[in-house]
């Protein structure tokens, strides 16, 4: 069983969308959100809600919550959207980096051996990563719900195939 979280920017849409998919498809994982520049204590995004009802999943107690060191502390895998998420960690929280990533990059890199997750971040050496454009998951905020229902089906493919991995 590993402790995941899930950055991004307001905790109120990629990060909420990416911890309910995760609790449905891994729930003996612990799983949790946060994010980096949130006001704690706001509900999802109604597009946030309604993305994630059209894969029949919902969380009514979600509640925004800004990233602390605590948060950091209890993670095994920090998992984030974009640059500014991996430079608010190098800013913030720079012991924490070997244990933060992207989706695109944890799957590609990762692999299913099933061996102890620590052992396998460790080996991808990930405080010396960068982050590269190909990994950005793009913030809906600001879309219309086809933008937010894009954004929900672009995580839900990955997190299935993160599944897979750990």
């Amino acid at each position: 069983m590993a402790n995941l979280l899930f950055l991004c920017t307001g905790n109120a849409a990629r990060s909420v969308m990416a911890t309910v998919m995760m609790r449905s498809r891994c729930p003996h994982h612990e799983t949790q959100g946060a994010g980096t520049f949130s006001i704690s204590g706001l509900p999802m995004s109604q597009r946030t809600r309604t993305a994630l009802s059209k894969f029949n999943l919902s969380n009514p107690n979600h509640r925004s919550h800004q990233l602390e060191e605590r948060d950091c502390e209890w993670a095994d895998l920090i998992m984030i959207f974009e640059k500014e998420h991996h430079e608010y960690i190098a800013r913030n929280h720079t012991k924490f980096l070997s244990i933060v990533s992207s989706l695109p990059r944890l799957i590609r890199d990762l692999g299913d051996n099933y061996q102890n997750l620590a052992l396998r971040l460790k080996e991808l050496n990930l405080d010396r990563e960068k982050f590269e454009p190909w990994e950005e998951i793009t913030d809906p905020a600001g879309g219309d719900q086809d933008v937010f229902d894009s954004c929900a089906t672009e995580i839900s493919i990955l997190i299935d195939q993160l599944a897979l991995r750990i």
